[in-house]
């Protein structure tokens, strides 16, 4: 089987990523421009691998569903999972575990974009010679994706690998030395 012949599915973690950006990158909502380009993250899992994405966006529309964000996340591609539930209920976890448990029985790849550890044992089970990755900010990615790294899981920063945003993020990482520009210090 050629890599044109797989699909990679691409999930999503809307609520993750945005609440990550937001509480823990700006400590406060980010404006317009210092959003993800949801079309460059499509476009890296195409380069990345090499294959056709499918690419689904989990959000949480409890009471009224964002038209706007809904169709521009269509117009690039993906295929927006407006959710909604009880209070109580993570509804977007629970979509994501179900849909990684579905694919367990597809020949696809997968790439998750969360740094929600919730999804350690799901994501596990599909490290099974596939190709499987996590899309996330380093520094808050779950530790515990560390061990899955030993079974074939590859890491990707949202930022620095994707390329995902039109601004540098205020962020704090450990530099490696061949990156490192004194200028960006002085």
């Amino acid at each position: 089987m050629t890599s044109e012949d797989r699909t990679t599915y691409l999930l999503i973690d809307g609520e993750n990523l945005d609440a990550t950006l937001g509480v823990s990158i700006f400590e406060r909502r980010p404006r317009p421009e210092e959003r993800p380009r949801w079309e460059r993250v499509l476009q890296f899992a195409r380069d990345a691998w090499g294959q056709p994405v499918q690419g689904l966006f989990f959000l949480a529309a409890r009471h009224e569903l964002p038209m706007a964000f809904v169709q521009a996340l269509i117009s690039i591609g993906f295929r927006p999972v407006p959710l909604t539930g009880r209070p109580d209920e993570k509804i977007v976890d629970i979509a994501i575990s179900r849909t990684l448990q579905a694919l367990k029985d597809r020949s696809a790849d997968v790439i998750l974009a969360s740094h929600d550890g919730d999804f350690l044992e799901d994501l596990g089970e599909l490290c099974d010679g596939r190709r499987t990755g996590v899309i996330a900010f380093q520094e808050f990615r779950s530790q515990g994706y560390r061990d899955l790294h030993q079974r074939g899981l590859e890491f990707f920063d949202l930022e620095y690998d994707v390329a995902a945003f039109d601004v540098r993020l205020p962020r704090i990482r450990i530099i490696p030395i061949e990156e490192f520009d004194p200028l960006e210090f002085i």
